[in-house]
């Protein structure tokens, strides 16, 4: 059964490409910590990928979620990782 809090999430990927950037569980740690802390959050770790569902705080579009998604990948946090949102 889907609710309107599962129909507003977006999946997003982040994978490694430089193989000298901290691993998976390092890096959900690091993105977690550059999201807004109202948004519910669920991760997938890998040493080399991290998928995670966002479910944004109430009153939060998803275009803020892009927003924001853009913003914490340009951080040093996350330098050697790229991410996309999955359809």
């Amino acid at each position: 059964m889907s609710t309107d809090t599962d129909a507003r999430h977006v999946d997003v990927v982040a994978v490694r490409h430089d193989g000298r950037a901290p691993a998976g569980p390092t890096t959900v740690l690091r993105l977690l910590w550059l999201l807004p802390p109202d948004w519910t959050c669920k991760p997938e770790v890998a040493a080399d990928r991290v998928r995670l569902r966002i479910t944004p705080g109430p009153r939060t579009g998803l275009t803020a979620v892009h927003h924001a998604l853009s913003a914490a990948f340009t951080d040093t946090a996350l330098r050697g990782w790229s991410h996309r949102t999955l359809p």
